[in-house]
């Protein structure tokens, strides 16, 4: 009990070190505010700047990252200006994700004010999933409130970039034609893949197509980070011994949409199998001709850095779990153990 009693006092103690402490740092900025460095810390960077540029919030993003992005992007003069301001204005609580018009000619009140008003009413936030291929990008964004965007054109531009329309949250204008989200989501990829993971690219035995074409596979595959790993490992090994791989996800990719279920994505039947496709790794040894999806990061990294496992087969069972085997014996046990 003493114990007990000890480590509560003990855990008490922390909170009121840390609380304590953010309250001596937001007493120091509000006291610089108020003295003479404070009114510098106000003024704007640059009063002759030129015009704005956009800036976003996302959505949740904490007042001190943001504060930290203003600075960094010389719109403010230091990060703990910003946040002692919105203290002390009371607008802490009232930052909006958005897109706003800022310039370094603003002072720092003006971009406070800007920052806690409602932020452009023409913009929308556009989630694009992990796994999905370029005609469902293209029928999601035409369902939303995206005035200039035409599918069609979004199709014809995107035709050589399966598995490099990156999927990612944007906040992107109503006006946003089909080129625009084309030119956005391959930026994305340039920059978070072809820039941030080019050391691991570089290492890899296998060249960004490969990859991509394998992520794809992975992606509609596996399920979390290890699992990802896991499939990676085990398509690997198939291709390194001339197996099939025998990937459904490709089948559905070939048999493409299906009417009556209103899906891209129906799990394969028997006929399927039997389809004269490139896509079919049931009938042709080797990867696809090109990515079946569009995968994330996870599945892309998994690729690059896959399992090593003896495992040569997996499934999924009705509640998602996944089950691995070393041989074609202990698979078909798998599948009278947890299919049928």
């Amino acid at each position: 009990m003493k114990n007990a009693i000890t480590a509560a006092l003990a855990g008490r103690t922390s909170i009121s070190v840390r609380w304590w402490w953010a309250a001596i740092v937001g007493l120091v900025g509000l006291l610089a505010l108020s003295a003479g460095l404070g009114w510098e810390l106000l003024r704007s960077v640059d009063p002759t700047a030129p015009a704005p540029v956009t800036f976003i919030v996302p959505k949740n993003q904490p007042v001190g990252r943001v504060a930290e992005r203003l600075a960094d992007q010389h719109l403010i003069r230091h990060p703990l200006a910003l946040r002692a301001w919105l203290k002390l204005t009371g607008l802490d609580s009232q930052l909006q994700a958005g897109s706003f018009q800022l310039s370094a000619s603003m002072s720092l009140p003006a971009l406070a004010e800007a920052l806690t008003s409602l932020a452009n009413p023409t913009d929308i936030w556009v989630t694009v999933l992990e796994g999905w291929r370029r005609e469902e990008i293209a029928q999601h964004l035409d369902g939303l409130q995206l005035e200039e965007f035409d599918s069609f054109e979004f199709l014809q531009l995107s035709r050589d970039d399966e598995g490099r329309l990156f999927p990612d949250t944007y906040l992107v204008p109503k006006e946003s034609t089909a080129r625009d989200i084309h030119r956005l989501l391959t930026d994305t990829f340039e920059r978070k893949v072809t820039t941030q993971l080019a050391a691991e690219l570089a290492a890899s035995p296998h060249d960004l197509e490969t990859v991509l074409i394998m992520a794809s596979l992975v992606e509609r595959e596996g399920r979390g980070d290890q699992q990802l790993r896991q499939v990676a490992g085990i398509l690997f090994n198939r291709l390194e011994l001339g197996m099939p791989l025998q990937v459904d996800a490709t089948l559905q990719y070939a048999s493409g949409y299906d009417q009556a279920q209103n899906s891209w994505w129906q799990p394969p039947t028997n006929a399927d199998r039997q389809l004269d496709s490139p896509f079919n790794t049931y009938l042709h040894p080797g990867l696809p001709p090109q990515p079946i999806a569009n995968p994330g990061l996870a599945a892309i990294t998994a690729v690059l850095d896959p399992a090593e496992t003896e495992y040569l087969f997996y499934l999924h069972d009705d509640r998602g779990t996944i089950h691995y085997a070393i041989n074609f014996a202990r698979h078909q046990e798998n599948i009278r153990n947890y299919l049928r």
